[in-house]
């Protein structure tokens, strides 16, 4: 089954009571009404942490911010803004939990490990642009808490950089496909990486984080064999906010879940069978051995007698030699099958 991960980042806008809102949606039970189903929900929802004064340098934390998004004059007064407390985070871990779904976290500096004094997270997740924070991907790794990387923003070399400095403490570790481009424009997917990863790293869970519009590439990930997908979520995608546009809104978020759940269900195995359900609909369509004219009882039967009719609960025309050269018991109008009681 796969893990997916509902993306809550900073489209809380600040605030704990939105935050939970959306917490709320991801753990609504998928309701497929075209066959009756309850479908699993999402599994765990992730928020990130930042330590902004080991964000950006002076300048950019004091630089103006006039987009329509912001909400301070600079880009620091912004951030800040954003910014959820340390108690603030355990509160929405223990609502998560209440709601029976998994708490992921982003943390984006060494000092933000102090969460992990009020909980302890499901996953912890490595954001695209610190692969390469090789320390903190040390500080990290040492929790033992299984770990999360994205490569939106590196290569092989910077992939396995960090794999090797995370598995020197923790071999709990899961590779997601990413590319940082919001949105990402669909040439620039290349979902084959994800077939590539399992290959070039079969130890490890390989799964695909989306920043596309919609819900194509990540159903089509679930479908090359990523066991774990991502995807930013909203309560409204004209929210205010940089990510909120790029983000799934409640509709999108049922629709994503439903498909990649029936899709889980219709992977099935790696062989060809006829599967029992469609026994019913073979009987009605499938074609039997028929009379292509009034065949009297005594006639031998010849091959130029027959021809194929539905239904297929008869002969196949494959086992027509068990038939051909033998006598009629009764008389078979023409156009109707041929049961093996009527032979001789």
């Amino acid at each position: 089954m796969t893990y997916i991960i509902g993306e809550i980042g900073q489209n809380h806008n600040g605030s704990l009571d939105i935050c939970k809102l959306l917490i709320d949606v991801a753990a609504r039970p998928i309701d497929d009404k075209l066959f009756g189903k309850t479908l699993q929900p999402m599994d765990a929802v992730k928020l990130t942490k930042r330590d902004l004064s080991n964000e950006l340098s002076r300048s950019q934390m004091n630089n103006r911010y006039d987009s329509p998004h912001s909400f301070g004059k600079t880009y620091g007064a912004h951030r800040t803004f954003l910014e959820l407390t340390d108690d603030e985070h355990f509160e929405a871990y223990k609502y998560t939990k209440k709601k029976g779904l998994d708490f992921v976290e982003t943390l984006c500096a060494i000092g933000c490990l102090s969460l992990l004094k009020l909980f302890t997270p499901d996953r912890l997740k490595v954001a695209s642009r610190d692969l390469t924070n090789l320390p903190l991907l040390s500080a990290m790794a040492e929790t033992k808490i299984p770990i999360i990387i994205s490569t939106g923003m590196a290569g092989e070399k910077e992939l396995n950089q960090a794999l090797n400095t995370i598995s020197r403490y923790n071999s709990n570790i899961s590779i997601l496909h990413c590319v940082s481009e919001y949105p990402t424009q669909y040439e620039n997917v290349n979902l084959k990486t994800i077939t590539y990863l399992k290959k070039k790293y079969p130890e490890y869970t390989i799964g695909y984080s989306d920043h596309t519009i919609g819900i194509s590439t990540p159903v089509a990930a679930v479908a090359l064999g990523s066991e774990i997908i991502e995807k930013h979520i909203t309560l409204d995608r004209e929210m205010k906010g940089t990510d909120q546009k790029g983000s799934l809104a409640i509709d999108g978020m049922y629709r994503m879940v439903r498909d990649i759940r029936n899709l889980d269900l219709s992977m099935g195995k790696e062989n060809i069978s006829i599967v029992a359900s469609v026994k019913t609909a073979r009987t009605k369509l499938e074609r039997s051995i028929a009379a292509n004219k009034e065949l009297k009882s005594g006639t031998k039967i010849s091959e130029k007698d027959l021809h194929l009719l539905s239904p297929g609960d008869g002969i196949q025309w494959s086992d027509r030699s068990n038939i051909l050269g033998k006598k009629i018991k009764r008389d078979i109008p023409k156009n109707e099958i041929i049961y093996l009681k009527n032979i001789e």
